[in-house]
């Protein structure tokens, strides 16, 4: 049935798009066009807009539910125990072989990977979060780099031009790069654009990327591209995805580890 009176009243059309997503966990461009009987550019505006008040997250042909971190800030989200972060850390540490050079980016997801490394394991680590940078030092065989820049409140992250000049001076062996969004045809992508060229380094200096993330981060697009999924060689994430399939990315070559239940 379509719902003519709301093509009229785009808040209300809005308000109830939402109500959509709540009830569904997705919405596609197509069928809120159909339900509304508006074109889909009118629909794409609304999820623009939605998006803009960080009522949505935006993916591929439709829109999602904003992640739950998205909003609190760093040491908010830290301090919040996650199951699900927790297991990806741990199937991400035990890729960390003795003797590597390893990279850290910033988040949330790679903080807990640092957090479950093996005790006795041997490395250096650099990073470009003091508060990773802090994790890794409780641990005797690790030799932890900082990189140095400045310090983005939202992310805990430092970049700059002083940030990439050390990263560019590196090659690690290892990389796990936190995920901001990640999709199989427009690649990862972020929140914030003085992220990028540091997230750039970071893959340049790796032997192996290895991104790890929780599956609302999948099939979602935020306004700065870092770079293709092709740069990516492994993706260790949940068993179930809100968008798409872990095929979506086997099909780029990437490496697809996911959590069983």
């Amino acid at each position: 049935m379509h719902d003519h009176s709301a093509s009229e009243l785009p808040s209300l059309r809005r308000q109830k798009i939402l109500l959509i997503l709540e009830r569904d966990g997705k919405v596609m461009a197509s069928e809120l066009s159909q339900h509304f009987a508006v074109s889909e550019d009118t629909i794409r505006r609304d999820l623009a807009e939605l998006d803009n008040a960080g009522l949505v997250q935006r993916v591929h042909g439709g829109a999602l539910p904003r992640p739950k971190d998205t909003g609190k800030d760093y040491f908010t989200r830290i301090s919040e125990t996650d199951e699900v972060k927790t297991s990806l850390a741990q199937l991400a540490a035990g890729r960390v072989k003795d003797g590597q050079i390893v990279l850290f980016d910033s988040g949330t997801t790679t903080l807990q990977i640092a957090r479950s490394l093996p005790s006795d394991i041997s490395i250096t680590a650099v990073t470009t979060s003091p508060m990773t940078a802090i994790t890794l030092a409780e641990y005797k065989g690790i030799k932890v780099i900082l990189a140095g820049g400045q310090l983005n409140l939202a992310t805990m992250s430092v970049s700059g031009h002083e940030t990439v000049r050390l990263l560019q001076s590196i090659k690690a062996d290892l990389l796990f790069t936190g995920v901001c969004a990640i999709h199989p045809e427009v690649g990862l992508s972020s929140l914030y654009f003085d992220e990028v060229p540091v997230k750039q380094a970071l893959f340049d200096s790796a032997a192996q990327v290895i991104a790890v993330t929780t599956a609302d981060k999948l099939g979602a697009v935020e306004p700065f591209v870092v770079a293709p999924c092709s740069r990516v060689h492994t993706l260790i994430t949940e068993r179930h995805l809100a968008s798409g399939s872990a095929e979506d990315y086997r099909r780029l070559g990437i490496e697809v580890e996911q959590l069983q239940d």
